[in-house]
């Protein structure tokens, strides 16, 4: 049996986030915007708000798990890459932004192999500070 290589799960995690902020109502703009900086993961819509959607994939809830992980400096390269978007597409700039985390985990113990995620959205995860 073969196991998904990390960039295919990867991938697939981004699939569910975005038919979850789908299902919510949001509009998906734009997938792996990429810049020196870095990467944002979705870029959507909801009403007037952008939100800036980092996606965090997890076998397991150790560690503090997905939410855990988009520390302070994953937090700065968003905003900073972030800024970049902003100052490349100047239709998105007119709404105000908001970062929300994604997180994708097993629903059940990594070792059943039935496939079903859990999907959580994380809204107002972290904020820009100036």
């Amino acid at each position: 049996m073969t196991h998904p290589d990390r960039g295919e799960l990867g991938r697939s995690a981004e699939d569910l986030a975005v038919a979850h902020l789908e299902a919510a109502g949001a509009q998906v703009l734009l997938r792996n915007f990429r810049r020196r900086t870095g990467e944002l993961d979705i870029i959507a819509q909801q009403g007037s708000t952008l939100l800036v959607v980092e996606v965090r994939l997890r076998s397991r809830a150790d560690y503090g798990g997905a939410a855990a992980s988009v520390d302070a400096i994953k937090q700065r390269k968003i905003i900073r890459t972030t800024e970049q978007l902003l100052q490349t597409r100047r239709d998105l700039a007119r709404w105000p932004v908001r970062f929300d985390v994604v997180v994708v985990m097993p629903e059940l113990a990594p070792t059943d192999r039935s496939g079903a995620w859990q999907v959580e959205w994380i809204r107002h995860a972290f904020e820009a500070r100036r």
